[in-house]
């Protein structure tokens, strides 16, 4: 752990470029068990080798992934992104959405304060909440964290819903000004490819300034 950490602040040293960092936030609940599992992952690896393939964002985006199936936890933390493996997905359990929105805030939070202490600059962070149901926990003061972030224009989420019985307003209490789009049936590869060149155009601008998002891009995954 120790020597994770030492080699994140290296990369801060080595690599001034301002960061784009990104939590995905990812329901494995055993609900996600065979073809959403499979995509998921496919999906995941996908963006990740999309934003290594991009010559700015390569060097901007860091990303974590916290996911949620029986248990919440943290299974990837910031790091350069040519250093990451995606961690293996598997599905089980219940759906503890609140405490893994937590655990994402927690480190969204923490790596701005590395920024901050080595002088880096850096965009405002991006969490991606994927679900196929409805949480099995209280939501109640994650999605108080998550309302006062984004009034206070620090944090953007994307809330996306996975299938027909997510419960889509408790979705929308963790995005109050955007509100939770479904994605067209699996269709997490023409997301995540959305995202990464969301990331891209977003890595190539100025931190602090309003980057629109492509609302065409969005048709190709989500149902409108």
């Amino acid at each position: 752990m120790q020597e994770d950490y030492v080699i994140r602040q290296e990369d801060l040293i080595e690599n001034p470029t301002a960061r784009v960092p990104i939590c995905l936030v990812l329901d494995v609940s055993g609900s996600m068990e065979g073809d959403p599992i499979a995509e998921l992952h496919a999906g995941v690896q996908m963006f990740f080798e999309a934003i290594r393939k991009d010559d700015v964002a390569q060097y901007a985006a860091e990303i974590s992934i916290v996911t949620f199936g029986g248990t919440a936890q943290k299974v990837l933390d910031f790091s350069d992104i040519n250093r990451q493996d995606v961690p293996p997905l598997v599905a089980s359990g219940l759906t503890p959405m609140g405490h893994a929105v937590n655990i994402a805030l927690d480190l969204l939070e923490a790596r701005k304060e590395d920024y901050q202490r080595a002088g880096v600059d850096y965009y405002q962070p991006w969490m991606v909440l994927m679900t196929d149901g409805e949480p099995t926990d209280d939501i109640g003061s994650a999605a108080a964290r998550v309302a006062s972030l984004i009034s206070q224009r620090k944090l953007s989420v994307f809330p996306i819903a996975i299938g027909t019985a997510v419960n889509m307003q408790s979705l929308s209490q963790f995005s109050p000004t955007r509100p939770p789009l479904r994605l067209k049936g699996l269709n997490f590869n023409q997301f995540f490819d959305w995202l990464s060149r969301s990331v891209s155009r977003v890595s190539q601008s100025t931190p602090g300034e309003e980057v629109a998002l492509d609302i065409k891009g969005i048709e190709a995954w989500a149902q409108i």
